[in-house]
């Protein structure tokens, strides 16, 4: 036998709910998202005997007492929540919904069941399928309707910029220290700030730029569960985020989560799926790109091309990329790929030219891929490490080593999957010729006092 629901008891108690009553309101407070749901006293009992209803009646639930208590309250305060993360199914956030409605829910169970660390989604492998599926989808796709929402409170510009601040705010602490350190602060923040906002109330165009405040959001969420080797909810976080800038009518927005798919593609060995995700992202838009992301999506399938072994296309790739770049403006881009520069640019060929075994070019562009600016360290220790790798590939493996030393200097403020992955990567370039040398082992005895050498 289920156990009662004392939460839900108690706020009825609170805000003077008969069982009647509290049915005729959620039946009022459903109608006013658009949907006739039937429910009476018996529903009631069921509820505070401990049964969970099925589909969107939780949160019915959650805004009819809100509106009497006058505040927000989610369907944890009721007593609901535990229950609804327990029934996630394993497909959750994988789909690229016909409704925005169905996101803005999707999101929801996802910010939710990730802070509870529901194994089935957090740590979940990815599925090329529903990065196939998404991108189809989001090219082919009609435009939707308005956005035009009433609920419990106002939502005004006032609150997007508070959306986007806020998320700019966390997009520097993933910089400089990497995904693992604030991301699941960012995932309750979005869980108890934003979605409230989602099922407010506003007019059409505050509509779209909430969403696309929020696609940006669960765009860096994606990124930081990806970084910290969360594969399987990072790709749902990157899918919702697209289907919200479907919504938003942000077109620059779902080429640029698009792009980061590839990347993460890349990073799990999926070449194929790389190299086809970022041609969506570049050719999606249908020539609005400006050159900072025209640049970047080009620089992402280069990348692809270099683990295929398509010599050939990559260089063609990253002819076209510098030369597109070089055309950017102050204002030729959104503020959030002000970020790719001629640094990034040479990041990404370094990448390029090291899986290509062109360690010479390499190390020559992977000089200038350095911010240095204390707040891009992940940037930069990747820049370093793919560095040193070319060095020792080269043959100068003092050179290599002493360069690598730099890299896990600054890797020792970052929390962050992927930079562990670097170091494996280093690791496995290092032959047992080397080992012997001399180089190697003064490296060795410093490098095992770094916190990601150990860990590698």
């Amino acid at each position: 036998m289920a156990d009662r629901n004392a939460r839900l008891a108690a706020l009825m108690q609170d805000a003077d709910f008969s069982h009647k009553s509290l049915a005729r309101a959620v039946v009022i407070a459903a109608t006013r998202s658009g949907v006739d749901i039937t429910c009476d006293h018996t529903y009631v009992t069921r509820w505070l005997k401990g049964s969970i209803p099925r589909g969107d009646m939780p949160q019915y639930i959650a805004d009819a007492i809100g509106r009497k208590l006058g505040r927000q309250l989610t369907i944890d305060d009721i007593g609901m929540g535990d229950a609804a993360v327990s029934a996630v199914q394993p497909e959750l956030g994988l789909d690229f919904a016909d409704r925005p409605e169905s996101t803005v829910k999707t999101v929801a169970d996802l910010w939710r069941a990730d802070l509870a660390d529901a194994e089935t989604l957090v740590r979940a492998l990815p599925d090329s399928g529903a990065w196939n599926a998404a991108s189809l989808r989001w090219i082919v796709a009609p435009p939707d309707g308005e956005l035009t929402r009433t609920g419990n409170r106002a939502v005004g510009t006032v609150d997007v910029d508070m959306v986007r601040s806020t998320t700019d705010a966390f997009s520097m602490l993933d910089g400089k220290f990497g995904g693992g350190h604030a991301r699941r602060a960012l995932i309750q923040y979005l869980h108890t700030d934003v979605r409230p906002m989602l099922d407010g109330t506003y007019t059409d165009p505050v509509g779209k730029q909430l969403h696309s405040a929020v696609a940006e959001a669960l765009l860096l969420a994606g990124f930081m569960s990806y970084d910290s080797g969360l594969h399987g909810i990072a790709q749902r976080y990157f899918v919702q985020a697209l289907r919200m800038s479907q919504a938003a009518g942000d077109r620059l927005l779902g080429s640029s989560i698009l792009s980061a798919m590839s990347h993460q593609a890349t990073f799990l060995g999926r070449y194929r799926d790389a190299a086809t995700l970022a041609r969506a992202a570049y050719t999606g838009p249908a020539g609005s790109l400006g050159p900072r992301m025209a640049a970047h999506h080009l620089a992402m399938e280069a990348r692809a091309l270099a683990r295929l072994g398509e010599d050939r296309s990559c260089d063609l790739a990253l002819v076209a990329a510098e030369r597109t770049l070089s055309q950017r403006t102050a204002d030729s881009d959104p503020p959030y790929m002000m970020y790719f520069d001629d640094i990034e640019l040479a990041a990404e060929i370094g990448h390029c030219f090291r899986d290509m075994g062109r360690s010479a070019e390499a190390t020559e562009r992977g000089a200038g891929a350095l911010f240095n600016d204390g707040l891009n360290n992940r940037s930069d220790f990747f820049a370093t490490m793919v560095h040193a790798e070319s060095y020792i590939i080269h043959g100068e493996i003092g050179r290599g080593f002493d360069i690598a030393l730099n890299g896990l200097r600054l890797g020792e403020g970052l929390k962050s999957a992927r930079c562990v992955q670097y170091v494996r990567e280093f690791q496995g370039r290092v032959t047992d010729g080397m080992r012997r040398a001399a180089e190697f082992r003064n490296f060795e005895e410093q490098a095992l006092g770094f916190r990601l050498w150990q860990q590698a």
